[in-house]
């Protein structure tokens, strides 16, 4: 029957990959793979093989439709190719859509461990891919290998690539393991469905002796908005603000940010005007606070400049609070935050001795585009250092050129103006 492969074998040495399919499709219109002999039918694999290896992607696309009818004989050329680090990608890529359509344990296990042993990302994502599409066939044989001590993290590790609702079980079987490693990334996985199961084992792992675990764990309620008003996450979260591992403190202060409630707010205020906070973790709480976009989170913010000392240590805490304020979208609150601001400004506090302040004070005022920003805008238009001046003028004409263009020309006429004043009012009229 060898007769049948051989305008097979001559397309192949001439490298006429479109030919070759042909040739093989043809040979199984005519015969079912039951019908031919191993050593024809493994030939047909070898073949195939070769189309995958040197075709393009049409002639890959048409030679991959045939493997599957080869069943388990052409595992092992396909693993063979899989495994084949000077092979094309997009050849292990349809090597991959191919192996996905067997369910053995064998073909499970080679794709995951191609999942954590590629070094292309790419390759990595089609193992993962190939996985979720097996879906079942696939957690099983993972599932089966959470029993053993040798093969838990591997299992773990692969599980949580398919993201599917099957994988919870398994899951949740090993978030109290020994391993500090499988906990996290179970929790981590865990974190991302929404099921019943989940939010009370993500509450526990909070106390985890792991700061990887607690940190997923933070992550995880972050996300679980839905659940503020039917469980404490607000007080679990906060109580991971006085956490040992500063990580962890800064990502519940993302998570309480995304809660978005007035003891939410309490909470980050409370933490940041603390004297022991330290900086990367104070301005973790501004930028928190400032995500949630409420008037009560606005006040702490304004509180927090009035009470946190003006020395250089906290100059970042104070220019990312006056950032953070500009940045209010909610019209309702801009017209408060923008009196914050003007507050702050005409105080003449230590705060705003530093020029990097009184800058973000006039970038802050011109992005919440309240006229009445305009005159403590001009009167920055006198300050000793160029930078501020130049920051006003730009915030002058991002609230209204035309109007802020008028009480410049204006102000030069005025006797009462200071000569500083003036002086700076011409030179914005020059730059208009």
């Amino acid at each position: 029957m060898s007769n049948i492969l051989e305008p097979a074998e001559a397309a192949l040495k001439q490298g006429k990959w479109p030919l070759l399919y042909q040739c093989l499709h043809q040979v199984l219109i005519d015969r079912t793979p039951e019908q031919l002999s191993d050593h024809t039918a493994a030939r047909v694999v070898e073949l195939a093989i070769a189309v995958l290896e040197a075709g393009d992607f049409q002639d890959r696309w048409d030679v991959a439709k045939l493997l599957p009818a080869f069943g388990n004989r052409a595992i092992a050329p396909l693993v063979g190719l899989l495994q084949d680090d000077d092979a094309d990608l997009e050849a292990r890529w349809f090597v991959a859509r191919i192996l996905s359509s067997y369910s053995q344990p064998g073909v499970v296990i080679t794709l995951a461990k191609l999942l954590q042993t590629a070094v292309n990302e790419e390759l990595r994502s089609i193992a993962a891919e190939a996985l979720a599409h097996m879906g079942s066939p696939a957690i099983a044989a993972l599932t089966d290998l959470l029993v053993q001590d040798d093969t838990r993290l591997f299992a773990v590790r692969s599980l949580v690539q398919i993201r599917r609702a099957e994988t919870i079980d398994p899951l949740l079987r090993v978030v109290d393991d020994p391993q500090p490693t499988i906990r996290a990334i179970a929790i981590e996985a865990l974190g991302s469905f929404h099921d019943h199961r989940v939010p009370p084992v993500l509450m526990c792992a909070l106390s985890d002796p792991s700061a990887a675990v607690r940190q997923q764990a933070v992550v995880g309620l972050g996300v679980r908005t839905d659940l503020v008003d039917a469980m404490p996450l607000v007080p679990l979260l906060a109580d991971r603000l006085l956490d040992l591992d500063l990580e962890v403190c800064q990502r519940a202060a993302v998570a309480l940010g995304r809660m978005r409630t007035d003891a939410a707010a309490i909470a980050l205020y409370q933490t940041l005007k603390a004297s022991q906070t330290p900086l990367p973790l104070q301005l973790r709480l501004v930028q928190a606070l400032g995500w949630m976009e409420t008037a009560i989170a606005l006040d702490s913010l304004h509180q927090a400049l009035l009470c946190l000392e003006a020395s250089t240590a906290f100059r970042p805490v104070h220019q990312e609070i006056i950032t953070v304020i500009g940045r209010w979208t909610d019209p309702a609150l801009q017209v408060q935050a923008t009196q914050v601001l003007l507050s702050v400004l005409s105080r003449q506090s230590a705060i705003t001795v530093d020029p990097a302040v009184r800058q973000a004070i006039a970038v802050s005022l011109g992005a919440l585009g309240q006229l009445t920003a305009i005159e403590s805008l001009m009167q920055l238009l006198a300050d000793e250092d160029l930078s501020v001046r130049l920051h006003a003028i730009a915030a002058l004409k991002a609230l209204d050129a035309s109007t802020a263009h008028q009480q410049l020309e204006a102000l030069i006429k005025r006797t009462d103006v200071p000569e500083a004043l003036k002086q700076g009012a011409a030179i914005a009229l020059q730059e208009w």
